[in-house]
C-alpha cells in the first residue's frame, strides 16, 4: 500500500498497533488496528525492571505487529512508555526488539507522551478552541495535559497508573480493609503538583483518552441497563455516574465477584480498582463534573507527528473535526457532491427561517448539515432503498469522527428518512429513540425532504429562499439563479412537504418568490 505508515503504543499494560493510509492532505486514514495484553511493568521492585518473560511477550508481539505491518508495506514507528522507560534493563528489550523482531522501539518522555496523545485527541473531538484538560490513564502512569489550539500549557507524567498500583495496593485477590483508603490518599498527594497548574490555566473541557476509561464508560452502560455503545468516542462519563462504578468496583472487589460485573472485561478485572480510583482521585482532585471520551490517543499521535516529521509541513489540527470527517465520507462515497452540498446549503437555510416553530438548537442544525451531506452516500452501495444504505454506511463508517455514538445514530436516520416512509415506532432503530431524539429526526427528515426537492434536476437552480411563517401557513418562496424555470423544483418540493407540516403543525406550500 503507498503511502503507509504503522504505529505502536510500547505500553506498561499492553501493546497498541495502529496501521494507516496517509492521504493527500497529510491525515491519516486507519486500516488495521491490534491489541495484546503484554504485562510488561508487572513484577517486583515498583517496576525496576523488565522481567525476562514479559520481554519475551513483548517482543513476540511485535514481531506479530511488523509482520501485520508489512502486508500494507507500512514502516512501523514504535515508542515505549514507563515501563521501558523506567525499567534499569530497558536496554535489553531495546535490543532484542530489533535483533529479533526487526522494530526500533524509541523511549519517550512523559510529556512528550502528554503531547503526543493530546495530538491523537485533536483528530477526533472538536475540541482545538477549547482549553481542555487531557487525562490518559495508563499501566504505569497517568499523563495530564492542559492545552488548546494545539498548544500544551501544562504537562504532567505522573507514577500513578493501574498496574503499578494494584501491584502496590491490591497485589492479591483479597482486599485489605484499608487498601482502599491507602490508595485513595497515595493518588491524591500524587496529584497535588499538578493542581497548581490546573487553578493557573483552568479548563472548560475535560477529555479521557485510555483503556481505563473506556472500560468505566462500558461499566457504567452496563450497570444502567442501557445498549453497549457502538463507538465510545465522544461519550461522557460524570462524577456521579463514576461513583456508581466506584462503588461497584470496590464491592465486588470485596466479595470476590470483581469479574461477574457486568460490562468488564475479563483481562482487565484484576487492575481495574486501581484504575477507577486514580480516575476518581483525577475528577475529585481537579474539579471534573464531566468527561468527555477519545477513541484516539498515543499511537494516533504518533502517525500525526510522524507524517509531520517526514514531510515537514504544518500539523493540520482540527478546528472542525466532525465537518473534515464527514466531507471525507462524502469523498469517498457521492458520485454528486455538488448537489449534496446545494441540498445541505438550502436545508440550513429552511432550518433558519423556521427555528420558531420547531424550536430546536444549534446542535440538532449540524445534525441536519451532515445529514443532508451525506444522504446519498448509500447509492455507493445501491441505488435501490439507497437511503436504507445510507444509514448503514454513516452508521457503521470508520470515517466519521467528532460525533459521539448517539449523534452519528441521529444523523444516520434523519439520511434514512429523507425520502420513502416517514420514521415509524415499527421501525426498531426509530423506536430506541427517546422521544426528544425521535422529535429531532421527524423535524430534520421534514427539512431535508424539501431541501432536495429543491434542487429536483440537480443543477442548483435555486439560488435561496424567502420564508414566511407568520400565517396559518409556511409558504416557502424559492428565489432562481438567472432566471432558471423552477417549475419543476417547485412541483417536486411540494411533494415533499407532508412530513414538515406534520412536525410544524401547519401546512407548507412552497411557491415562486414575489418580485
Amino acid at each position: 500500500m503507498a503511502n503507509a505508515l504503522a504505529a505502536v503504543d510500547v505500553g506498561t499494560n499492553s501493546l497498541h498497533l495502529v496501521v494507516a493510509r496517509v492521504t493527500d492532505d497529510d491525515r491519516f486514514e486507519v486500516v488495521a488496528r491490534e491489541k495484546e495484553m503484554v504485562r510488561l511493568g508487572r513484577g517486583a521492585g515498583d517496576m525496576k525492571r523488565l522481567a525476562p518473560d514479559a520481554i519475551d511477550r513483548g517482543v513476540a508481539a511485535l514481531t506479530r505487529f511488523r509482520r501485520i505491518a508489512e502486508v500494507s508495506e507500512a514502516p512501523v514507528r514504535a515508542v515505549a512508555t514507563s515501563a521501558v522507560r523506567e525499567a534499569e534493563n530497558h536496554d535489553e528489550f531495546i535490543d532484542r526488539a530489533w535483533e529479533e523482531a526487526g522494530v526500533d522501539v524509541e523511549i519517550i518522555s512523559g510529556v512528550e507522551e502528554a503531547r503526543l496523545i493530546h495530538l491523537g485527541v485533536l483528530q477526533v473531538l472538536p475540541v482545538y478552541d477549547k482549553q481542555l484538560l487531557l487525562c490518559d490513564i495508563g499501566g504505569g502512569s497517568t499523563e495530564l495535559l492542559i492545552g488548546e489550539r494545539g498548544t500544551v500549557r501544562a504537562a504532567r507524567s505522573l507514577k500513578l497508573g493501574a498496574v503499578r498500583l494494584t501491584d502496590r495496593f491490591f497485589p492479591n485477590s483479597g482486599l485489605h480493609p484499608s487498601a482502599v483508603d491507602s490508595c485513595r490518599r497515595h493518588v491524591q498527594s500524587v496529584l497535588a503538583p499538578f493542581l497548581r497548574e490546573v487553578e493557573r490555566y483552568g479548563f472548560s473541557v475535560a477529555v479521557g483518552s485510555s483503556g481505563t476509561v473506556q472500560q468505566v464508560v462500558k461499566l457504567s452502560h452496563a450497570a444502567a441497563g442501557t445498549d453497549p455503545l457502538r463507538t465510545l468516542n465522544g461519550a461522557t462519563l460524570t462524577r456521579i455516574e463514576l461513583g456508581r462504578v466506584v462503588k461497584a468496583v470496590v464491592k465486588a472487589t470485596r466479595t470476590g465477584r470483581r469479574e461477574a460485573l457486568p460490562g468488564l472485561e475479563e483481562k482487565r478485572s484484576d487492575i481495574i480498582l486501581a484504575g477507577v480510583l486514580i480516575l476518581e482521585g483525577v475528577f475529585e482532585a481537579c474539579g471534573i463534573e464531566e468527561l468527555v471520551v477519545s477513541d484516539y490517543a498515543l499511537r494516533e499521535g504518533v502517525l500525526l507527528d510522524t507524517i509531520h516529521r517526514r514531510r515537514g509541513g504544518s500539523l493540520h489540527l482540527l478546528s472542525d473535526v466532525s465537518r473534515r470527517s464527514v466531507q471525507a465520507l462524502v469523498d469517498a462515497c457521492d458520485d454528486d457532491p455538488d448537489h449534496s452540498a446545494w441540498v445541505a446549503r438550502l436545508a440550513l437555510e429552511l432550518f433558519d427561517a423556521t427555528a420558531d416553530l420547531h424550536g430546536l438548537d444549534s446542535g440538532s442544525r449540524d445534525y441536519l448539515e451532515a445529514a443532508a451531506l451525506l444522504a446519498n452516500v448509500g447509492l455507493f452501495v445501491s441505488h435501490a432503498k439507497h437511503h436504507k444504505h445510507s444509514y448503514y454506511v454513516i452508521r457503521n463508517s470508520e470515517r466519521l469522527v467528532g460525533f459521539a455514538d448517539d449523534e452519528i445514530e441521529v444523523i444516520a436516520q434523519v439520511a434514512r428518512y429523507h425520502r420513502k416512509s416517514a420514521p415509524k415506532l415499527r421501525h426498531p432503530e426509530y423506536a430506541a429513540l427517546d422521544h426528544d431524539d425521535q422529535q429531532v429526526v421527524r423535524t430534520l427528515a421534514g427539512l431535508l425532504r424539501v431541501a432536495i426537492g429543491l434542487d429536483r434536476s440537480h443543477r442548483q437552480l435555486v439560488d435561496g429562499l424567502q420564508v414566511d411563517t407568520s400565517g396559518k401557513r409556511v409558504v416557502v418562496g424559492v428565489v432562481p439563479t438567472d432566471g432558471a424555470d423552477l417549475s419543476l423544483e417547485i412541483y417536486d418540493a411540494n411533494e415533499r412537504t407532508t412530513l414538515l407540516a406534520d412536525v410544524l403543525g401547519r401546512p407548507v406550500e412552497v411557491a415562486a418568490a414575489r418580485r
